[in-house]
């Protein structure tokens, strides 16, 4: 996989972190805006990409690239796909996915049409946790609740407070509690349950209008799912999944599964642990995405594929 780095903020510098530690990536390039071409000098140099662009068109017809990761504010994800899409670039784009299952649907058409690749960069589907909760929730009988929090005080909260808006606090950047971070709970659900019947979205409001903070309910046939998600404060983070046999509790951030416990009730000793050892909380949708785009594999894309607009309907619901 060839790469080309569209965006120079904070999710692009930890994505390098990774990318120049993976030997089957080529990173050959690097977009800023014209206002960031500083910060995009200062990648390049640090991670050794030869070459800088300030113009997306440029960047898409000159470079060594196949393939694109997008890691803009999410309100343009939309726009900066469609346009590599049809340049002929593979797209990997950071979440939550666009602004609407409509928008998702049509950049999925034009990349099957053109037999190219698109992913979502969610690194829950990447990581062997929620391949294990696949695994071990039949033994777990009849499924009652699913809970979930990811709740994480925003180092860009005390501006917010100040009436500084970032694009993560901004509703126009399509900023805000649940698609920041509520979204990693909701890949959970959606992963492992679908699309729920019907959905109800509880939010701390600021004094711009954006949800700070929130709690999703969402029901499915015989059961509830209850996503906590908040930039405003912190806690704990957990995912657990409750059975009338047993449940699994993963005791980590649902950005970064690292673990999970499985417990059966009544029979003794079937309590069953396992640990995901990753270098990186993104080294695995890398990995995946290099090998799928390297070897073709749109059978295994298409899954994903399921998995991302599963997500983006739910969040068409709320």
């Amino acid at each position: 996989m060839k790469l080309g780095i569209i965006g120079t903020g904070r999710i692009v510098a930890e994505a390098l972190t990774v990318l120049e530690n993976e030997r089957e990536i080529e990173l050959n390039a690097i977009f800023a805006r014209p206002h960031s071409r500083a910060a995009g000098e200062e990648l390049a140099s640090r991670y050794r990409l030869p070459a800088v662009y300030t113009d997306y068109g440029e960047l898409l017809a000159e470079a060594d690239i196949d393939t694109v990761y997008i890691g803009l504010i999410n309100s343009v994800h939309y726009e900066y796909a469609k346009q590599a899409l049809e340049s002929g670039k593979n797209v990997i784009l950071e979440k939550p996915f666009t602004g609407t299952t409509e928008e998702a649907e049509e950049l999925f058409c034009i990349a099957r049409e053109s037999k190219l690749f698109l992913f979502e960069a969610i690194t829950v589907l990447h990581n062997g946790v929620i391949e294990r909760m696949r695994e071990s929730m039949p033994m777990l009988g009849k499924i009652r609740i699913m809970q979930a929090n990811f709740s994480q005080y925003s180092s860009r909260y005390g501006r917010y407070l100040a009436g500084i808006v970032d694009p993560s606090f901004d509703r126009e950047c399509q900023g805000g509690a649940l698609r920041d971070i509520n979204i990693y709970n909701i890949h959970f659900a959606a992963a492992l349950f679908g699309v729920p019947q019907r959905v109800e979205y509880y939010q701390n409001t600021g004094f711009n209008g954006v949800d700070t903070s929130g709690v999703l309910v969402m029901q499915y046939d015989g059961f509830v799912s209850v996503c906590t998600a908040a930039k405003d404060s912190d806690s704990p983070c957990f995912v657990m999944v409750q059975g009338e046999k047993g449940y699994m509790r993963m005791d980590s951030k649902p950005n970064a599964p690292s673990n999970l416990t499985t417990v059966l009730i009544g029979e003794e000793g079937a309590e069953s642990h396992y640990t995901e050892d990753l270098p990186h909380r993104m080294t695995g949708e890398f990995r995946d995405f290099a090998r799928m785009i390297d070897k073709k594999d749109h059978e295994s894309a298409a899954f994903y594929e399921r998995e991302t607009l599963d997500a983006m309907r739910i969040l068409d619901m709320i």
